[in-house]
């Protein structure tokens, strides 16, 4: 299977802080925003844009890892590895790597009902344009129209391999 590099390391940084630029600009007047990035390169993701937002401004930016397993075949239990406080009356970001369908974002949504929040928002690094779900990312790094059978890889954890990736 051959492997096409999209983005490499440095302009997927730049997405990322584009993404960063983005969520300040839609926060403005918050004192803080909580990140909430899908265990694995979602919660990479997710450390990059806090990252940036504290390079970039003064808001209070607070990191949280969702993790649950993709591929149960139901809706899997959703783990929030931070107190339910850390959410109540705040703007939320939910970062993942990739958009595909919107079912892992989906799933992610259920914790969140029962919190009363200011705003909830979603960034990815890539949007492939396949919804079968109704979810949107409001911050979007590359969007990018698929065949169903393409693979989308994004990596962040690996600095010597980091970029976007198509099978």
């Amino acid at each position: 299977m051959s492997k096409a590099l999209l983005l490499t390391r440095e302009k997927t940084l730049q997405k990322a802080k584009r993404i960063a630029y983005q969520i300040l600009e839609n926060n403005t007047g918050e004192n803080e925003v909580v990140v909430a990035g899908i265990g694995g390169e979602g919660y990479v993701l997710a450390e990059i844009l806090v990252d940036f937002l504290r390079e970039i401004s003064g808001l209070k930016v607070t990191i949280a890892r969702l993790s649950f397993n993709k591929e149960a075949p139901a809706q899997p239990d959703i783990t929030i590895e931070s107190e339910v406080d850390t959410f109540r009356n705040k703007s939320v970001v939910i970062v993942d790597d990739v958009l595909n369908s919107g079912k892992t974002l989906a799933f992610c949504l259920r914790p969140f009902l029962s919190i009363p929040l200011k705003k909830l928002q979603v960034a990815v690094m890539v949007d492939r344009n396949h919804p079968r779900y109704p979810i949107k990312a409001d911050f979007v790094g590359y969007s990018l129209s698929t065949t169903l059978s393409d693979h989308v890889q994004v990596v962040l954890s690996d600095d010597a391999q980091a970029g976007v990736y198509l099978y």
